[in-house]
């Protein structure tokens, strides 16, 4: 599966912004499909993640009660919906796909092998 990030840019802090994940091909519901990001001089981290099948949603901490995944299975697309951004959300966001990911799992990016291009997100105070 090939997949197209898409969303980012320059917000204010307090801004939301929506991060689109459009996959390309087939059984798009058989993927667990997730979002890190990479802040400058930090290393990359798990965001939220949208489980394959019923798409139980999955959030790191820090992120809990401002982001909101969410997934159109007929549209093949992921969304990371964004709110009261901060400068600390500054960062290269990806997204990545793994086809029948165990839910134990969701959380470590290595058991991901579809990545898609990154999009940035600047978040100005």
């Amino acid at each position: 599966v090939q997949l197209q990030a898409s969303g980012g840019g320059s917000v204010q802090a307090g801004d939301s912004r929506r991060l689109s994940c459009v996959a390309s091909g087939r059984a798009f519901n058989h993927y667990t499909v997730a979002w890190f990001r990479q802040a400058p001089g930090k290393e990359r981290e798990f965001a939220a993640a949208s489980s394959y099948g019923v798409g139980t949603t999955y959030y790191a901490e820090s992120m809990k009660g401002r982001f909101i995944i969410s997934r159109d299975n007929t549209k093949n697309t992921v969304y990371l919906q964004m709110n009261n951004l901060q400068p600390e959300d500054t960062a290269v966001y990806y997204c990545a796909a793994a086809s029948f990911l165990n839910d134990n799992y969701v959380y470590a990016e290595r058991y991901y092998n579809f990545w898609g291009q990154e999009t940035q997100v600047t978040v100005s105070s």
